[in-house]
């Protein structure tokens, strides 16, 4: 097996889009990794596990792979089943958790093209259909968009230098004060998180 064979994790860094680290899967969780143990039945498994309930078509669109709907009803004796408010049927993992509509769901920044977006075919469960053009631009780059009340309520940018970020929030709507607030909040710990790395990444003196 080839280098260019083996599975590779994706690793944030602050690199430019187009330059990503990507270092072979078993030096970075040192531990072996079967190619062959990852058949369409365990893919399929590990995709529910990471974005359940789904349906088949939400599945064929985050991996690209088509006729998953064939190895879902092969599974379908060991998933769970629900029904959307579209009617359509999402499959689970039986000990999946799944909280209730009721959970708080704390304000979160997410990052471009981050997986919550791109996971399923039907973004409306986080992202409603009048905001689903802001999302995606036109060169086809995936916005970072912060979330309040699990929807997605606007976009943020961070500009300047890791010694010295700025994040810019812009909303779609208008927030109310609590919500505007543990916004501000959490881009507050995010601006700080940039600027401890940037100090950890400072060669130190002797």
């Amino acid at each position: 097996m080839s280098v260019a064979d083996e599975p590779a994790p994706m690793i944030a860094t602050f690199l430019p889009w187009n330059r990503f680290r990507s270092p072979q899967a078993e030096l970075w969780l040192k531990k072996p990794v079967s190619i062959e143990h990852a058949r369409a039945h365990d893919l399929v498994k590990r995709y529910l596990a990471a974005y359940g309930p789904a349906a088949p078509a939400d599945a064929q669109t985050f991996l690209g792979l088509k006729g998953l709907r064939e190895v879902f009803e092969e599974l379908r004796p060991k998933l769970v089943t629900f029904q959307d408010e579209k009617k359509r049927e999402l499959f689970d993992l039986p000990d999946a958790p799944r909280p209730s509509a009721s959970t708080p769901a704390p304000v979160r920044l997410l990052p471009e093209f981050d997986s919550l977006v791109l996971g399923h075919a039907d973004r409306e469960r986080i992202v409603a259909k009048e905001h689903a053009s802001k999302i995606t631009t036109k060169n086809l780059q995936v916005a970072a968009i912060f979330l309040v009340d699990g929807m997605a309520a606007g976009t943020w940018k961070v500009e300047g230098t890791k010694k010295s970020p700025k994040m810019t929030i812009t909303p779609w709507g208008k927030l109310s004060k609590s919500a505007r607030k543990d916004v501000d909040d959490e881009a507050g710990r995010l601006l700080e998180w940039i600027k401890e790395q940037d100090q950890d990444q400072k060669p130190s003196t002797t």
